[in-house]
């Protein structure tokens, strides 16, 4: 087993408390205890579905010039990851069984390892909770947890809603949401009714995040389709075989829903009187960033076929739909793409956050660079509109793998219509896809998704974090039909890192806060936060790569209250774990 150091800093507020300079316009040592521990179906009407996936999973048009060495390796059975998803509610398709995949990494135990939840649809076991045992390998603790059930599992959100100092989990379900509290040692308790977040819609992507910067965590869920069986349609493919609809079809958008933490344990839904209940769409990704640096935290959704939505955070708990002025709500050519996925941080190190949406096969993602005032779309200038569009992509992020500073891509491919080979063993199954960042430019890395010999699957989310804790990214890729992957990052001489675990007052993720690594020459952006990807929460921790640098010269820490910590000379390969403390 790697033996790992972490740092634990605590800063008294009452004496490095400083507050940050005021957001420019939208239009633009410390006592330390050493610790040590051993995606969617927003595809074309049936007649139009040829031209839209007949080069899709084409892996041959996606192959560099260059074959690279593996960058993961499986192992979910040999590290104790038994996990089959399996979603089938009828003979013939039926919308929601297309769509599912979701989990989340969470330290429910606060013991520096990344745990893991994965959401069950139709298949046998219900929601399963996975402790890490160390180095990550797991075993599965669902039994007497308070997690045990079985709901139609969509989506995950992660957070200390209850300001304890534990990390709490919501579930969007098709059918009831439900949240659980973390009662510590091991146990959660079901608080739905209590809390008031039971909607019983097609919930898919959710997250918490302080809306209105009172200090607790708000809730958002977005809300898929107003589907039930009996407007359930009959869709063929090009063979003439049975397949599911996209969500045109139905015609029955809805709206999202927006909780307010009221303090005391319960929330109450100010969708309307928010604004955010005005518009409705197929909301299947969400990530909520502040992306106009005004100090509010505002929302971005993915919908599936219909153009996207921008919230952006008016104060006092008002959102304004912008994202056609705002250049994010289409591509270029004014086509609302298939949104499933989302990911969101700062590509180009300029600061603030950018954005990319995954899409449809035979749609390329889209990629917007946030310019201060508004969003640019760089697809093609960023090598990602011919790499894409082969695909149907669901659970992505930018991630480092390689620490070399500069975030790299990785999507989880599937379809939502079958392909025209009638003897396929799964008609859905997408190889996935992984590219290399070079600032805001990317290349494909070969083999696909970045694994030797890897058989394609019908990929649904991606859970982001490092698992075994030796500084090195891993993913964890939720499949239909088929058992959940563990790819442990293997990337050969991978540059050196640094994580950092920012805590608030309480001891749980500051969600929100920003981190800034000054490295010299250029300045890496990142935030606490566990959104982003499809209907997946990630390792709360901020990671990041520097390549052969041995120290950071300068970390600036700012928590979502405006309380600001400089360090100096911090020296790479360790996690860092940082925690303001009450007076």
């Amino acid at each position: 087993m790697m033996i790992m150091i972490i740092m634990i800093i605590r800063i008294s507020m009452k004496n490095m408390k400083a507050k940050m300079n005021a957001c420019q316009p939208f239009l633009r040592s410390l006592p330390a205890a050493l610790i040590l521990i051993g995606s969617g179906c927003g595809e074309p009407e049936p007649e139009s579905r040829a031209s839209a996936t007949k080069d899709a999973g084409s892996a041959s048009a996606m192959t560099p010039k260059t074959e690279m060495p593996a960058w993961f390796e499986e192992d979910a059975l040999g590290r104790g990851l038994r996990f089959r998803l399996e979603a089938k509610l009828a003979e013939a398709p039926r919308l929601p069984e297309i769509v599912p995949g979701g989990g989340a990494a969470l330290d429910f135990d606060d013991d520096g390892w990344m745990d893991l939840v994965l959401l069950q649809a139709t298949g046998e076991g219900g929601r399963r909770l996975f402790r890490n045992v160390g180095d990550g390998r797991f075993q599965d603790v669902t039994n007497g947890s308070g997690l045990e059930g079985a709901d139609f599992g969509m989506g995950a959100a992660t957070g200390d809603y209850d300001r304890d100092g534990d990390v709490d989990l919501f579930v969007s379900n098709f059918g009831p949401d439900r949240l659980f509290r973390n009662e510590g040692g091991g146990r959660f308790t079901d608080v739905t009714s209590i809390a008031g977040v039971g909607h019983p819609g097609f919930g898919a992507s959710a997250t918490f995040f302080d809306a209105d910067a009172d200090g607790d965590l708000d809730l958002f869920v977005t809300n898929y389709v107003d589907w039930s069986e009996p407007i359930e349609l009959e869709c063929r493919n090009r063979t003439g075989r049975l397949d599911y609809c996209p969500p045109a079809r139905y015609d029955a958008p809805t709206s999202d829903v927006l909780h307010r933490n009221n303090g005391d344990g319960t929330f109450t839904d100010v969708s309307i009187e928010s604004g955010i209940g005005g518009s409705q769409g197929t909301g299947l990704g969400v990530v909520a960033r502040d992306f106009n640096g005004d100090g509010m935290l505002d929302v971005f959704v993915a919908n599936d076929g219909m153009p996207d939505h921008l919230w952006m955070n008016q104060g006092n708990l008002r959102f304004e739909e912008q994202a056609m002025r705002l250049g994010c709500d289409r591509d270029l050519s004014g086509a609302a793409k298939a949104g499933m996925g989302v990911s969101s941080e700062d590509v180009d190190d300029d600061g603030d956050p950018d954005l990319i949406v995954c899409n449809l096969g035979g749609e390329s993602d889209s990629f917007y660079l946030n310019d201060g005032s508004r969003f640019l779309d760089a697809t093609n200038r960023a090598g990602l509109g011919s790499a894409s569009r082969h695909f149907t992509r669901f659970g992505l992020g930018f991630i480092d793998f390689d620490n070399d500073g500069r975030l790299d891509l990785y999507a989880a491919n599937g379809r939502v219509g079958a392909s025209d080979a009638t003897d396929a063993a799964d008609p859905y199954a997408e190889p996935d896809l992984l590219l290399k960042g070079d600032g805001a430019r990317f290349q494909v890395v070969a083999p696909a998704g970045g694994v030797v010999s890897a058989p394609a699957r019908t990929s649904r989310g991606a859970i982001f974090a490092d698992f075994d804790n030796d500084g090195g990214q891993d993913v964890v890729v939720q499949d239909l039909n088929a058992t959940a992957r563990l790819l442990l990052n293997v990337v050969p001489d991978r540059g050196n890192w640094l994580t950092l675990d920012v805590r608030d007052p309480t001891g749980a993720p500051a969600l929100g806060a920003r981190v800034r690594f000054e490295l010299g020459d250029r300045t890496l952006t990142r935030w606490v936060r566990t959104d982003s990807s499809y209907l997946t929460a990630q390792d709360h921790r901020v990671h990041a790569g520097l390549g052969d640098r041995r120290v950071v010269p300068e970390i600036e820490v700012v928590w979502p209250d405006g309380s600001v910590r400089r360090f100096q000379d911090v020296e790479a390969g360790r996690i860092l774990k940082i925690q303001l403390e009450e007076d």
